[in-house]
């Protein structure tokens, strides 16, 4: 069995989650903003998620890395350099005190991010059905045999 479709299937998913990580950033920053939030539940909600995204945004690019898709490993190779270094410069949490000061930049920053996951996720599109991991899931759910024909064995009543 090849493991391109599935190996594509997971980096289908682990944008997906790259993608809703985000989004929820996203949202946490317009409330705050909109006032629905007050500055301490926003930016802890924030800060539970972007140990995590940064961990997913690493594996998504190591993943590529090991199957040997270079031009996707290069792709995503700046914006984890980005996140590893916030990360050494302990920058990657949001401070309570200053999340006013800072909230446009990283609104901005965010949707910068959702906008460079949006293309990662039609580029992964793209090669799920070049891959004809598609077809292969379509066929699953859809079978010659008589057997689990359910039309057929209610006809013979």
């Amino acid at each position: 069995m090849d493991l391109e479709p599935l190996l594509w299937i997971i980096f289908f998913l682990m944008n997906m989650g790259l993608i809703a990580l985000n989004l929820y950033q996203i949202v946490s920053l317009s409330d705050l903003e909109a006032d629905y939030l007050n500055p301490y539940e926003s930016s802890s909600r924030i800060n539970h998620v972007v140990i995590p995204e940064y961990l997913l945004h690493g594996a998504f690019s190591i993943l590529f890395l090991l199957s040997g898709h270079w031009f996707f490993f290069l792709a995503t190779l700046p914006a984890a350099y980005i996140n590893l270094r916030k990360f050494m410069k302990r920058e990657h949490l949001i401070d309570v005190t200053e999340v006013f000061r800072v909230l446009s930049v990283e609104k901005k920053l965010r949707v910068v991010k959702l906008g460079f996951y949006l293309l990662l996720f039609v580029l992964v599109m793209t090669r799920i059905y070049a891959a004809g991991t598609f077809s292969v899931v379509m066929s699953v759910f859809h079978s010659d045999n008589e057997e689990l024909d359910i039309r057929s064995s209610i006809l013979e009543f």
